[in-house]
């Protein structure tokens, strides 16, 4: 009976968690990246390698590399948080001095809306289906640059039965903390109505290119 496979032992002792398991702790507006690792809220796609994805390698930064050259790549690195409501703002100070990514609202690798930076220019970028293009791109000074994609219902005018769900904007604000949309999209082709699926919309960070930090990330409920 040698060679046969044993079972190890099984301590009943957990290890200890840098965060409550009950009652779920309240996410905070801003994440400051300040743990040693990403808070609960955080998913990401298919695994999180420390070597693509960390927050130790510059403290109060969160610091992905980038596996991959998009979003429309299944092992695209990206890590975010849920959509959680229908009215929200999401935006994150974001340094690509040594590489190219930013900010996404995302669905799958199929339908995503992102705002990118890379260097001195930032640009949205749309992907519906087989469809993958740049829809707007401006000029940004050298550094970090926040980032930003608002979330809100349709105006009363453009609302009927052809509508969609919902407009996402996106752009970058000045240092003057100005927030200008270079962007503002139909939210329809994000829905699980129209692009199928069951897991809802995800809001977060990616890198594209080489190395991205990123310093904070603030999600804000928006519904009155």
């Amino acid at each position: 009976m040698e060679d046969w496979p044993v079972v190890g032992e099984v301590s009943l002792d957990l290890p200890e968690l840098p965060w409550p398991l009950s009652p779920s702790p309240v996410e905070e507006r801003r994440d400051d990246f300040e743990l040693a690792e990403l808070r609960p809220s955080w998913i990401s796609l298919r695994d999180r390698r420390a070597e693509h994805c960390t927050t130790k390698e510059r403290p109060g930064w969160l610091t992905l590399r980038a596996r991959g050259s998009s979003l429309d790549e299944p092992g695209v690195v990206f890590t975010g948080r849920c959509q959680q409501h229908l009215a929200c703002r999401a935006r994150t100070l974001t340094d690509p001095s040594e590489g190219r990514g930013g900010l996404a609202v995302r669905l799958d690798e199929h339908h995503h809306y992102a705002i990118e930076a890379s260097g001195t220019e930032v640009r949205v970028l749309a992907c519906v289906g087989s469809l993958s293009t740049v829809v707007a791109a401006r000029p940004v000074p050298a550094g970090p640059v926040v980032l930003a994609v608002t979330i809100t219902p349709p105006s009363p005018s453009a609302q009927g039965p052809c509508a969609g769900p919902d407009v996402v904007s996106l752009g970058a604000e000045g240092p003057d903390g100005t927030f200008t949309a270079l962007a503002t999209l139909d939210g329809r082709y994000l829905s699980t109505e129209v692009a199928g699926g069951f897991t809802g919309r995800v809001i977060g960070t990616y890198a594209a290119e080489d190395t991205v930090h990123f310093d904070w990330f603030d999600y804000e409920p928006l519904d009155g």
